[in-house]
């Protein structure tokens, strides 16, 4: 009998996301790290300081660790389970492993040194002297230069961040999923928007409640975004918005879920991580990949604050004059739970602006559609449907193709809109699924396309109605296209400098920042 076929080990044009579980990931680690290992021994037993004996098979390497447990690790942020969680909680130890072998190792690392300083240097374009710095820099910043005891002390401290990191988000997730509010009083939910309403009675349906309705309820109340928003801004019930707001900030600091210790133990760890490689602080680590400094930071932190006391201070004037005056709460006692509800209600009486009303011109299907002719102005690319063409993880997850101005797909990416909160952790975010690279062609002459994860966390659509958007969530697709755009537009071959690798962390947000200010301008388009 046939072993059965391990999806994640397949060679694959698109991952096959439809048919990957938990169960594979186990037999495809054991096997893949197997695989790498052997690789990085032979990659280390004939290394020469030069691009095909040194780069590029440590670029295979990379890669293929990377998309694969690219895949592992974006399931388990869109499509958490027990399962999944065990699967990872076994093999992430042996895949730190590997990548702690990999960053400390000094054939690999002595090779790019000698690159740096051959007589060949100066003769390299910037894509590449970029590389061979970063790769000697990273390598410092992983322990290859630490010996014996504070080499195995520096691994173990790894490990446990990673373990640690894992568990701080999954503690996150259930503790969101944990709160549930059911209301049955009409009067307890006056305020909320009709689109509120009718997540609320579709959550309290999947939650039981087989005759609740938008109108008559009940309604049932999470912590995840777009109800939580609602609630903040629109809710009346003050005891209501309080209940709500103390339960999303205390999430996960207490009980079973409580990250307040792992908070300390990730905090210690990172200090003593610092100092066994010659840092004073875990900031002095963070900025040695970053463009800005410790001193900058701080120098723009303090011009923020400065520039923005006294407006913030009016601000907070206004809204406790405006509640004052209603008669909704006393003197000094405007609260966090108070600021986005009264914040709404001024925006509504100063400037007729109600975000509520704005969500039917602001329908899914026109935002796409009004981000894509922007595009299509801004840089000559067509984004076209391509459903089908590659599996998704849930059914609501869109495929599109990106085409340059002559019709030749450059690029694709995933688009998962809706929130989840059964299974996805909350917030937005853009992945890389595929990186653009020339050592990856499929044909020896056309460099790999580079393929991207956009995922949201909004509104989902009511009935036959689409998904409504708030200018928030219009703003976020918008933030999270720019970062998109820059992993696929790029025109650079070398992977590891290519797209959005490579760039200093505090650039990264110039391309979404970009994208996501268009929303304020006026240029010209039919949405």
């Amino acid at each position: 009998m046939a072993a059965e076929r391990n999806p994640l080990l397949e060679d694959f044009v698109f991952p096959p996301f439809d048919v990957i579980e938990p169960k594979h990931i186990r037999p495809a680690f054991r096997s893949l790290l197997a695989k790498l290992e052997s690789d990085l021994v032979e990659l280390e037993t004939t290394v020469e300081p030069t691009w095909p004996k040194l780069v590029e098979p440590l670029e295979k390497i990379i890669d293929r660790l990377s998309v694969v447990w690219g895949i592992v690790n974006h399931l388990n942020s869109v499509k958490d389970s027990p399962e999944l969680r065990s699967a990872i909680e076994e093999v992430q130890p042996a895949k730190v492993e590997f990548q702690l072998r990999l960053g400390q190792s000094k054939p690999i690392y002595n090779a790019f040194r000698a690159i740096r300083e051959s007589s060949d240097w100066e003769a390299l374009n910037d894509a590449r002297k970029r590389i061979v710095e970063a790769q000697i820099k990273e390598a410092v910043l992983n322990g290859v230069s630490l010996e014996d005891n504070k080499r195995e002390y520096f691994n173990e401290i790894q490990q446990e961040l990673e373990k640690l990191s894992q568990k701080f988000e999954e503690n996150i997730l259930d503790s969101t999923k944990q709160f549930e509010k059911l209301i049955t009083d009409k009067k307890d939910i006056e305020g909320l928007p009709a689109t509120a309403l009718a997540m609320a009675a579709e959550m309290a349906l999947s939650k039981g409640h087989k005759d609740a309705t938008a109108e008559n309820g009940p309604w049932v109340l999470t912590l995840d975004a777009p109800s939580y928003r609602s609630v903040m801004q629109h809710a009346r019930n003050r005891s209501l918005r309080e209940e709500v707001y103390r339960s999303y900030v205390a999430r996960a600091s207490s009980g079973d879920h409580n990250n307040t210790p792992i908070i300390a133990r990730i905090l210690k760890l990172k200090l003593e991580k610092a100092k066994l490689l010659g840092y004073n602080n875990y900031a002095e680590v963070s900025m040695e990949m970053k463009m800005a400094t410790i001193n900058k930071a701080e120098e723009l932190i303090e011009d923020l604050r400065s520039a923005s006391w006294n407006a913030a201070i009016q601000d907070m004037e206004d809204l406790e004059n405006l509640a004052k005056a209603q008669d909704a709460i006393e003197a000094n006692d405007l609260k966090q739970w108070d600021i986005n509800f009264w914040g709404e209600r001024l925006r509504e009486l100063k400037y007729d602006i109600n975000e509520e009303e704005l969500r039917p011109f602001f329908s899914l299907p026109k935002v796409i559609n009004g981000l894509f002719n922007l595009a299509k102005m801004l840089f000559e690319i067509d984004v076209e449907p391509a459903d089908g063409l590659a599996p998704v993880w849930n059914n609501d997850v869109k495929f599109y193709c990106v085409k340059d101005s002559l019709g030749i797909p450059i690029a694709y990416f995933y688009f998962d809109p809706y929130a989840r909160p059964s299974e996805k952790r909350g917030g937005a975010w853009m992945d890389v699924v595929f990186g653009r690279g020339s050592t990856f062609s499929c044909d020896g002459a056309s460099p790999r396309l580079p393929i991207a994860h956009i995922v949201c966390n909004q509104t989902p659509p009511m009935g036959d109605k689409p998904s409504l958007m708030t200018f928030r969530e219009v703003e976020t697709v918008f933030h999270e296209f720019g970062h998109a755009l820059q992993h696929m537009l790029t025109k650079q071959d070398e992977s590891l400098v290519s797209g959005s690798r490579g760039i200093e962390w505090d650039a990264v947000e110039l391309a979404s920042q970009f994208m996501e200010n268009w929303c304020y301008q006026s240029y010209g388009m039919q949405v």
